[in-house]
């Protein structure tokens, strides 16, 4: 299995996959991203150009390097490229049927030596391996929205997944400054999405219940939780508070936590009237006259502060190995 890596296809030329593309662009691989529409391609130019500008404008690189990037990377809607790729992964849309669809195609148009990685969110590895030629080289590699800043990688084996593929995709992390995690078990949603969602659900029910207002519960994880996780995680945080406090807190309270098993009400009416938050101007809150891209910019902003302030230009806490 080839671990020497230089030139990497990225499948789906999105907001995910034009972000990865900068990234391992930057870090001196050949990029090529993928698409199979024209308008894919365009929008992934405008994604890299805006993503530039902001990395520019906080400090985190020059024109120069900017420049630099850029001539890395290129673009194509022929899979017949994808023969030169020493490593393939995939970042189209979250759907099963089409992630299978195009794996049965790519799979057996590139070396059978090289490793293949599937950037989804959640879905099943061993499933999606089965259209995949040599699933022993397949496993997940999630990247977290925003990828250009956000340092995380969960790395996701399937019930074929070869050790030494695991290994290389770790590896592979690590020479772009990442933060990779092992996944073991194929789990749905992974680690990072389970506890998300488990966040969420929880937020609902309190909004639902009427506890809190949206925007005081968003107010207590960023002003009181979240402050307390980028730095600490939950187990470090229960053996600072005192595992007798949380053992006599969790028999009260985790009985009293929602354990809902079907989409939370308010979250299943903003779909239903097509509120999907800033891509379409409403969600929880109202976007309207520019603001979802204000919210957006200011987001990346932060997350590109608090980056800089924990992580350094490094882009992962490898304090005590711990990688």
């Amino acid at each position: 299995m080839r671990s020497e890596i230089k030139r990497i296809v990225i499948a789906g030329a999105g907001l995910m996959g034009a972000s990865m593309g900068q990234i391992f662009a930057r870090k001196g691989y050949s990029v090529t991203l993928y698409d199979i529409a024209p308008e894919g391609i365009g929008k992934a130019r405008e994604l890299v150009a805006i993503n530039q500008r902001a990395l520019i404008e906080q400090g985190g690189i020059n024109k120069a390097q900017s420049d630099e990037t850029l001539s890395r990377m290129s673009y194509t809607m022929n899979m017949e490229d994808f023969e030169r790729a020493d490593f393939v992964i995939e970042a189209i849309v979250e759907n099963m049927a089409v992630k299978l669809d195009f794996w049965e195609k790519a799979s057996r148009a590139v070396s059978e030596d090289i490793v293949l990685a599937t950037n989804t969110s959640g879905l099943s590895i061993t499933e999606i391996a089965k259209a995949v030629h040599e699933p022993e080289r397949f496993c997940g590699m999630h990247w977290i929205n925003p990828p250009h800043i956000v340092p995380l990688v969960e790395v996701i084996g399937g019930s074929r997944t070869g050790e030494k593929a695991i290994g290389i995709v770790r590896d592979l992390a690590l020479s772009v400054n990442k933060h990779p995690v092992m996944v073991r078990g194929d789990p749905k949603g992974f680690i990072l999405n389970r506890i998300q969602f488990a966040i969420l659900r929880e937020a609902l029910h309190i909004v639902e219940s009427g506890y809190a207002a949206v925007k005081d519960v968003d107010d207590v994880m960023k002003y009181g939780l979240g402050m307390r996780y980028a730095c600490i995680g939950p187990f470090e945080t229960a053996d600072l508070g005192g595992l007798d406090t949380f053992y006599r807190i969790s028999s009260y309270l985790f009985a009293d936590l929602s354990d809902a098993k079907e989409v939370p009400e308010a979250l299943a009416r903003l779909y239903q009237e097509g509120a999907f938050g800033t891509k379409t101007g409403r969600g929880f809150y109202d976007y309207g006259s520019g603001g979802a891209e204000q919210a957006i910019a200011k987001r990346d902003r932060d997350f590109l502060k608090i980056s800089k302030c924990l992580y350094g230009n490094s882009g992962r806490n490898n304090e005590e190995g711990l990688i």
